[in-house]
């Protein structure tokens, strides 16, 4: 088993300064880079074109095999460069883990570091919800990229096939963060929107169409 060098994320003991947001709080800046939850139906567009371009366009997977039925149950990260779509990940949730999977970046965002930025958002989003495991699959290509942030080859690395791509299970274990959303905490968190919850909400203001 390969020995994985050290998080490229803050351990356990490296909370967030009060105030300071996580790396998937932080949104776009005025020029319109940076990373948001998707939360809107435009930047669910914004990420299928990104990952249309990369797994149809350029890996030359079929749309039912990329578009497989799991994008409306699951939680994705969308990088923006200059206001154009430039990155994605999905994250999907189960009973003890979370899946890391469809991580894509545009052919001419390459020589950028957002790959890197996007799996640091996503372990912080996962950290801030509770989790302690985290899970997913890797081509041999790319297996030395996850291994970058702490993942380690699972079940002795034995191989299975994906739509014709061999790949190995990796599984990484992370600590939440000391103000991670749990029961007993403050109630409102839970139904604020996905990777907001220290922020007010539409629902923590009086209803205008009472009557």
């Amino acid at each position: 088993m390969t020995s994985a060098p050290s998080p490229a994320y803050p351990d356990a003991s490296t909370q967030t300064s009060p105030g300071k947001p996580r790396r998937y709080e932080k949104g776009l800046d005025a020029n319109g880079t940076g990373l948001v939850v998707v939360h809107s139906m435009d930047d669910f567009v914004k990420m299928a074109v990104v990952r249309a371009a990369v797994y149809m366009g350029e890996k030359a997977f079929a749309y039912d095999q990329q578009f497989d039925g799991n994008d409306f149950a699951a939680t994705h990260i969308l990088a923006n460069v200059r206001g154009e779509p430039a990155g994605c990940i999905r994250i999907r949730f189960f009973g003890d883990f979370a899946k890391m999977e469809r991580l894509a970046v545009r052919r001419e965002f390459r020589n950028s570091r957002l790959a890197f930025e996007l799996v640091r958002a996503a372990v912080d989003l996962c950290r801030a919800k509770g989790y302690r495991k985290l899970y997913g699959h890797a081509s041999e290509e790319y297996l030395s990229f996850w291994l970058h942030f702490g993942f380690k080859v699972h079940d002795n690395g034995a191989p299975f096939e994906l739509a014709s791509w061999p790949l190995v299970e990796m599984v990484e274990d992370i600590e939440p963060f000391d103000d991670a959303v749990r029961i007993g905490d403050d109630p409102i968190r839970t139904i604020r929107p996905e990777g907001l919850w220290n922020q007010p909400c539409a629902l923590e203001r009086p209803s205008t169409l009472a009557g």
